[in-house]
């Protein structure tokens, strides 16, 4: 029985984030199951198929409001029926324009064999109340989208914006898991983040020809930003390895001379002098229909997932946060280390700084506040030790979703923003709670899980 309870035990904290994250998925899910009908061309594919059922040579009239997705449906819906040989009107706006095509159709003493109408039209008095208004039409049919059982959080959409929402916590985290395996930690990322917004938009706006930058000088300008943040980062680490001051005192120290540089650059003014095409980075899709700046997260993990699993330096960071002492005296350069992980976490934080500058379409001194607790909640809760020497990149992922799964589920259930704010917070202690569980009981009969 007890080597069935150390299975068990193992498998749960090998993979126990990853079922908190699919019940997590099935319970929002399950709250969110609400009856869908489908938009634009889609709804005019559907529509078609029942009005072409009735036969050929139909007489049909197209009601669609003003919306962009009811102007899509009309379009598709009128070449659709068109093309199998039936005589098509189309009334598009307000009901006013419906009940005029009507009575000029009625008048006209034209036959009416089917009216389509959208999820939005379809309520109309004037549709509805076709056969009493227009007794000579009353024997039009009244076709219109079928619905169906559906939840909100399922949406693709809904589950592009959780990922597009996350990737700049989640990169930022790459960092941040590297400098807490090390046993460190880093509380200036989120300042780095509008540091890093800030340069790049600045040197477009005075350097690179504002909003008539070309596409290399927008990627120099991002460079100069992610190096900033950089060299931020490597202010930290020879503060911390050289004069041997704690990393919570140091980052603490640069969070508040990062931001305030940031303020000074600006004087607290945000920069909006970028280009249009400033946005593909944060906005655009051009692969798979997904984000750029997802596909940039899966591809910087994937990178992550190799340097601390099948590298000597990834080897190096797990020995020092394990026992920095032991580390040294096995030849491991510790110095050198803990300062790569400061200067890699500052990298991090300027590209996220670039990402969100991207997604937003400007730079501003206030982005990336409160992110440093973001990213440490995902890293923690995602699995890795703040004791150091333990941690893996997935699990970051995971934890980086997890919080990104939870507060899109709150909001779409209308959960009060204060209550988010008590959920979040019991969540992390929970994770932290539960690395403690791991030290104490679970982690001598445990290998520590790396990479």
């Amino acid at each position: 029985m007890s080597g069935r309870i150390v299975k068990l035990l193992r498998f749960l904290t090998g993979n126990g984030m990853v079922l908190v994250l699919v019940l997590l998925c099935l319970v929002f899910s399950v709250l969110t199951l609400n009856e869908q009908q489908l938009t634009g061309t889609a709804a005019a594919e559907q529509v078609a198929a029942d009005i072409r059922a009735l036969g050929s040579g139909k007489s049909v009239l197209i009601v669609a409001s003003s919306t962009q997705a009811d102007a899509e449906f009309a379009e598709r819906l009128r070449t659709l029926l068109t093309e199998a040989g039936m005589t098509v009107e189309v009334a598009q706006g307000e009901p006013r324009a419906a009940r005029l095509e009507l009575e000029r159709i009625a008048k006209s003493g034209k036959s009416l064999d089917a009216i389509a109408c959208t999820e939005t039209t379809f309520s109309w008095l004037v549709v509805t109340d076709v056969a009493e208004d227009f007794p000579t039409l009353a024997g039009a049919r009244v076709v219109t989208l079928h619905s169906y059982w559906w939840p909100n959080f399922l949406k693709r959409d809904n589950l592009l914006n959780i990922a597009n929402q996350i990737a700049v916590i989640a990169i930022v985290a790459i960092g941040m898991t590297i400098v807490i395996i090390t046993g460190g930690i880093d509380l200036s990322v989120g300042s780095l983040i509008a540091l890093a917004a800030v340069v790049s938009t600045l040197l477009i706006q005075h350097v690179f020809g504002a909003r008539q930058a070309t596409s290399a000088g927008m990627v120099l300008a991002c460079l100069a930003g992610i190096a900033a943040s950089g060299l931020i980062g490597a202010f930290s680490g020879v503060m911390i390895t050289a004069f041997r001051v704690p990393p919570f005192i140091v980052t603490l120290a640069v969070m508040l001379v990062a931001s305030g540089y940031a303020l000074r650059l600006t004087d607290g003014e945000s920069v909006y002098a970028v280009p249009d095409s400033f946005v593909w980075l944060g906005r655009d899709s051009d692969l798979l229909g997904l984000p750029n700046a997802v596909l940039l997260m899966v591809i910087l993990y994937a990178a992550a997932h190799v340097l601390m699993a099948r590298t000597i330096l990834g080897r190096y960071l797990y020995a020092v946060g394990g026992n920095a002492e032991a580390a040294r005296l096995s030849g491991v350069p510790v110095q050198r280390v803990l300062l790569f992980a400061y200067v890699f976490s500052g990298l991090m934080a300027g590209l996220g700084g670039i990402i969100m500058a991207s997604q937003l379409k400007s730079g501003s001194p206030n982005y990336g506040g409160g992110y440093e607790l973001a990213v440490i909640a995902a890293v923690v809760v995602g699995g890795t030790s703040l004791s150091g020497g333990e941690g893996r990149m997935s699990g970051t992922l995971i934890g980086a979703f997890i919080i990104a799964v939870i507060q899109n589920g709150m909001n779409l259930t209308n959960i009060n923003p204060f209550t988010q704010k008590i959920v979040l917070g019991l969540v992390i202690l929970a994770a932290i709670l539960f690395d403690q569980f791991k030290q104490r009981w679970w982690a001598p009969r445990a290998e520590p899980k790396r990479a």
